[in-house]
């Protein structure tokens, strides 16, 4: 089987960020199938562009995986500059030559961290007859309309609803991120029959356990975007309460990564004196398991809304999972991976007092108990979340498209 899979934003080992098609594309290989990956050259995470002074595109061969990257414009925040990357991208899918894509797929899949890239992607399918599968990692415009709050008749959501009702009703199949998303697609007119959950997951061959080590402060870890629905604004609340009941020179607060809100949240940190607070560079995914062995605990904190309720896939949950740490999860949501794991605690979001409280109660529990949180966010992650039986899921996918 040969499958041409677009996705503007994929990431590689060698860089920071999710690599769930590079590790879902390696499953395939093993199986024996041909992938080429389409993306765009300007790094969404780390605000780079990829390619040399002149370069259109750049064709290599990764792990046995064909990429290509195309050109797109840079930006450097949300705003009109990255609507035109995104559309700049779609176009050029739009008018991929079949030559650069090594021929004819039996398959393509069309990923949707921006909507108009699986459209663009389906038309090219519909075109050849090829069979197309789509792949929802965000509900656009739902997002937009919970976290963005733009109103349900702006018309940019009116828009951008009329194509994700026309991408459910080409697909052939559908793959959803979120465990619950098939009501919300059923709404918009998608056959439930043709929506699959394939979550995130990791790769465990790269993330060998090793158990916790007591240092002289206990460590707190966040590794992931610094964008506006992570809500790091509620961690740094956290620290402020956590300094005014003399935690201070007990902890230390690492967060990494980057994203539009980093600077002022640095900023927000100096302010309050917050010098147990750390903010670092993004770590490429290759090392960044090494760097997660350290923590004692880890955060998750996202925005009190509405938009969790069809589920909650990001890829640094199961990266801490892997890492057999207990994580602390601030969310509002019927599927939350950490307590039905019974790897940490969850608490509301936007409430700093109950994470600094939980932060506390993790930091004064028995080693053993903390370790034995971590040993079952392990187990759960190499149950549910490994990429070798979310890669069997994949190809089951596919091949049922193909035959």
């Amino acid at each position: 089987m040969r499958v041409l899979l677009v996705n503007q934003y994929v990431g590689t080992p060698d860089t920071a960020g999710g690599t769930r098609h590079y590790s879902l594309a390696r499953q395939l290989i093993r199986r024996g199938h041909e992938v080429t990956m389409v993306t765009a050259s300007f790094s969404h995470m780390l605000r780079q562009e990829r390619l040399g002074a002149g370069q259109r595109l750049l064709k290599q061969v990764r792990d046995g995986i064909h990429l290509i990257w195309l050109r797109t414009p840079g930006y450097d925040r949300n705003g009109p500059r990255r609507f035109v990357n995104m559309l700049a991208f779609a176009r050029q899918v739009g008018r991929l030559p079949d030559d650069l894509v090594g021929g004819r797929p039996d398959v393509v899949v069309g990923s949707s961290p921006q909507p108009f890239a699986a459209l663009a992607a389906e038309g090219w399918a519909r075109t050849r007859g090829i069979p197309f599968v789509l792949e929802v990692r965000d509900l656009w415009p739902q997002t937009l309309v919970d976290l963005g709050q733009m109103s349900p008749a702006h018309p940019v959501v009116l828009a951008l609803t009329a194509v994700e009702r026309t991408l459910y009703r080409r697909a052939r199949r559908i793959i959803s991120l979120l465990s619950g998303a098939g009501e919300h697609m059923a709404a918009k007119g998608a056959d439930p029959a043709k929506v699959t959950w394939i979550p995130n997951g990791v790769d465990l061959d790269v993330v060998p356990y090793r158990p916790p080590e007591p240092g002289p402060r206990f460590t707190i870890i966040y590794a992931g975007a610094h964008g506006l629905s992570n809500n790091l604004d509620s961690v740094i609340a956290a620290a402020c309460r956590l300094r005014d009941l003399g935690w201070a020179d007990r902890l230390c607060i690492r967060l990494i990564g980057d994203g539009p809100e980093k600077p002022r949240l640095r900023e927000r940190a100096a302010r309050e004196g917050l010098s147990f607070v750390h903010f670092e560079p993004p770590v490429p995914k290759e090392q960044i398991f090494g760097v997660l062995q350290e923590a004692d605990a880890f955060v998750i904190a996202t925005q009190n809304t509405d938009l969790y309720r069809w589920g909650y896939s990001p890829n640094k949950l199961f990266d801490y999972l892997a890492a057999g740490r207990p994580i602390i999860c601030a969310l509002r949501s019927p599927y939350d991976a950490v307590t039905e794991a019974g790897a940490g605690l969850t608490v509301p979001p936007d409430d700093p007092e109950a994470m600094a409280a939980a932060i506390i109660r993790l930091a004064e529990a028995p080693p053993e108990v903390r370790r034995a949180m971590g040993e079952r966010g392990r187990a759960y992650a190499e149950a549910h979340h490994s990429f070798g039986v979310l890669g069997e899921r994949f190809e089951r996918v596919l091949m049922e498209v193909v035959s």
